[in-house]
C-alpha cells in the first residue's frame, strides 16, 4: 500500500530494485545470430601488414578496402576510364599545392596525359613563378608583416606584372602569358606547372581576386591588365567546363575559395549555353572541407547526376599517394 502522496514512478516493492529510477528490461531483447547479419567488412577488406622492400603496387593493394580508401580507388578507377575514354579531366589547384612541393608530381601526370585542363587561384602563379625563376618561394608572412614588407619582393612583382600586362596588350591571358615567360626565361622550366602547360598545350588559367595576391600591391601593377587577362582566363576555363560529359571529372585540390566559385558559375554559363555539363564525377582534396568546395564542386554541381567524394589530409601526404595510384593504374590492366 502506497501513501497518499507518492508520486509516479517511487513504487517499490519487496524484492524489487533498490533505485527509486524504472529500468529497461533487458531480458526481453531480441538478438539474432551473426549468419543472419549483413556485414559491411570482411577479411578480405583488412589491411595487408607491409613487407620492407615491396613495390608501390603492393602498398596500394595492401590498403584497407574500406571507406575512404575505397573512395580513393573509385575516383582512381574513374579518372583512368576517362583518360581511355577521352573525356576531360579538369584540374583546379590551390597555391598550396605548388608550395608543398607538389609541383612536379602535378608535372608528370600532365606529361602523362591524366590532365585535360589545369586552372588555380593567384597563388599558384607566384609560388610556381618565384620556384622556376628563383628556386624559392613561401616567404614568412609574421616576421614580414610586422615590418610591412610581406609581399613587398620587388622581382617578382615587376617581373609578373610586366608580364600580365604585355598579356594584356597582346590578347592573352593570364596564365598563358606567365607560362610563355617562363618557358622562355626561366632557369627551372622544367619544374614549373605554368611553362609545362604552355609546352604541352595544356590550357592553364589564373583566376584572380584583385587584392588578393602579393604582386597587386606593388606599383607595377595594373588593374586593368589583372582584370582583362584574368577574365579572359574566365572564358578559357568556361570552354573546358562546356566539355563536361557523363563520366568526366572534375577536381579541386586545395582552393577553399576561388576556385569553387569560378567552377559554379562557369557551370552555370556552360548549361546556359546548351551544354549538357552533366553526370561527371567531382572530389575536393584538402585539409578541411570547407563549406564552398563541400557546395560548389561535390554537391551542387551533382544534383542532376554524377558523384561527389571528399578526401581530406595534408597535401604533401595524400596527393602523393593519389597521383602515384593512378600513374599505377595506367601502367596496369586492372582498369578496362
Amino acid at each position: 500500500m502506497t501513501s497518499g502522496n507518492a508520486r509516479p514512478g517511487r513504487e517499490r516493492s519487496i524484492g524489487a530494485s533498490k533505485s527509486r529510477y524504472g529500468r529497461s528490461d533487458f531480458s526481453r531483447i531480441r538478438t539474432r545470430s551473426i549468419q543472419d547479419r549483413s556485414s559491411k567488412v570482411h577479411l578480405e577488406h583488412l589491411a595487408q601488414p607491409y613487407r620492407r622492400g615491396s613495390l608501390f603496387s603492393e602498398f596500394l593493394d595492401g590498403l584497407p578496402d574500406v571507406l575512404a580508401v575505397r573512395d580513393l580507388r573509385d575516383l582512381v578507377t574513374a579518372i583512368v576510364k576517362a583518360h581511355q575514354s577521352e573525356l576531360p579531366r579538369i584540374f583546379m589547384i590551390g597555391g598550396h599545392v605548388i608550395k608543398c612541393g607538389l609541383g612536379p608530381l602535378l608535372i608528370q601526370l600532365m606529361e602523362r596525359g591524366v590532365v585535360t585542363a589545369i586552372a588555380g587561384n593567384g597563388s599558384v602563379a607566384i609560388h610556381d613563378f618565384e620556384l622556376a625563376m628563383w628556386g624559392g618561394t613561401s616567404e614568412d608572412v609574421d616576421e614580414a608583416l610586422a615590418e610591412g614588407e610581406f609581399g613587398m619582393t620587388e622581382e617578382t612583382a615587376v617581373a609578373m606584372n610586366q608580364a600580365i600586362t604585355r598579356g594584356y596588350e597582346n590578347d592573352l591571358g593570364l596564365g598563358e602569358v606567365l607560362g610563355e615567360t617562363l618557358l622562355r626565361d626561366a632557369p627551372h622550366a622544367d619544374r614549373s606547372v605554368l611553362a609545362t602547360a604552355v609546352r604541352l598545350s595544356i590550357p592553364l588559367t589564373i583566376h584572380v581576386g584583385i587584392g588578393t595576391d602579393t604582386i597587386h600591391e606593388h606599383p607595377s601593377a595594373s588593374g586593368a591588365a589583372l582584370g582583362e587577362t584574368s577574365y579572359r582566363d574566365f572564358q578559357v576555363f568556361t570552354r573546358q567546363v562546356e566539355m563536361l560529359r557523363e563520366r568526366a571529372v572534375v577536381l579541386n585540390i586545395g582552393s577553399a575559395v576561388i576556385m569553387p566559385e569560378v567552377f559554379l558559375k562557369a557551370l552555370s554559363v556552360a548549361r546556359n549555353l546548351g551544354q549538357p555539363a552533366r553526370g561527371f564525377v567531382a572530389a575536393n582534396f584538402d585539409m578541411m572541407l570547407h563549406y564552398r568546395p563541400r557546395e560548389n564542386v561535390i554537391r551542387r554541381p551533382t544534383l542532376t547526376g554524377g558523384r561527389g567524394y571528399a578526401f581530406l589530409g595534408r597535401h604533401e601526404l595524400l596527393l602523393p599517394l593519389f597521383f602515384g595510384a593512378i600513374l599505377e593504374a595506367l601502367e596496369s590492366d586492372v582498369v578496362e
